[in-house]
C-alpha cells in the first residue's frame, strides 16, 4: 500500500485491536479519521494538549518526549503498525509529552467520540481495547523495571537486547534516536552513554556503526552485563 493509497478502514481492520471486528464496526470506527503526513521533526501534539483521539503510526517513527524540572526525557519510539496516545484519550487528561516525527511519517488520528461510541455499542471491541490497555501497562512495567534496576552496564545491555530476547549469535540493532536521547531514557548522561560503548567495544563485545550496533554474540554480552553487574553489586 503506497502512502497516497492509505485507506483508514483497510489500515484500522489489520491491527490486532480491531482484527475480530466486522466492516461495519470499522467503518464507523474509521469515519472522520484524518491521514496526516509529517516531516521528519514535526510535532503532532505537545505535552499539555488536550486529546482529540489516539493515532497509528502507519509509516515511519514518532518519538515521545517528556519535559520536566530535569529538562527533556526521551520515553519511547512508537514504529509503523503501532499506536498510542490511547490512555490519556480514555483518562481525557492532557498528554504527558510531545510527540514528534523522528522520521517522516504517516499517522492516522482516530476520533476518540468514534471509540467512545463503538465501546458502548459493542462489548467485544471494549474487552479487546481493555486487554490491550493491561498488556501495555504490563509491557511498559517491565520496560520501567529494566531501566532502574540494576547497573547502568545492565541496563544499557537490556536496551540493546529488549527486542531480541530469545536471539542467539551476533545481532544488529538500529537506533531509534540520537545517544544523547537514549541515555536520558536510561538515566544517564551522553558521557557515560558513549564511555560503556567505548568500554564494551573495547572489549570486542560490540562495535558501533553510526547508529547501528553489532553485538558480535548475544549471550557473550548479556553474560558480561551480569558479571560486572553483581560485581559491582
Amino acid at each position: 500500500m503506497s502512502r497516497r493509497d492509505i485507506d483508514p478502514r483497510v489500515f484500522l481492520a489489520r491491527l490486532p485491536l480491531f482484527s475480530e471486528l466486522g466492516a461495519a464496526s470499522i467503518e464507523r470506527i474509521a469515519a472522520g479519521a484524518d491521514k496526516l503526513r509529517l516531516a521528519r521533526g514535526a510535532t503532532l501534539f505537545r505535552q499539555g494538549e488536550s486529546p482529540s483521539g489516539f493515532y497509528v503510526v502507519v509509516v515511519g517513527e514518532i518519538r515521545l518526549v517528556a519535559h520536566g524540572a530535569r529538562g527533556s526525557r526521551l520515553t519511547g519510539i512508537v514504529e509503523a503498525g503501532r499506536s498510542f496516545g490511547e490512555p490519556m484519550m480514555f483518562l481525557e487528561k492532557p498528554y504527558l509529552v510531545d510527540a514528534v516525527a523522528n522520521t517522516d511519517a504517516v499517522v492516522i488520528r482516530v476520533p476518540k467520540e468514534n471509540v467512545f461510541d463503538e465501546i458502548e455499542r459493542n462489548p467485544r471491541f471494549a474487552r479487546r481495547v481493555i486487554a490491550g490497555l493491561a498488556t501495555r501497562i504490563e509491557t511498559l512495567v517491565r520496560e520501567i523495571d529494566a531501566t532502574v534496576r540494576g547497573s547502568a552496564r545492565e541496563r544499557l545491555v537490556n536496551y540493546l537486547l529488549r527486542a531480541h530476547p530469545a536471539a542467539e549469535g551476533e545481532i544488529r540493532v538500529s537506533l531509534p534516536a540520537t545517544k544523547a536521547a537514549i541515555a536520558t531514557q536510561l538515566g544517564l548522561t551522553p558521557e557515560h552513554l558513549s564511555r560503556l560503548l567505548r568500554e564494551l567495544t573495547a572489549r570486542q563485545l560490540l562495535r558501533v556503526e553510526g547508529r547501528r550496533v553489532v553485538i558480535a554474540d548475544v549471550a557473550r554480552l548479556a553474560a558480561a552485563a551480569r558479571r560486572r553487574g553483581a560485581a559491582a553489586g
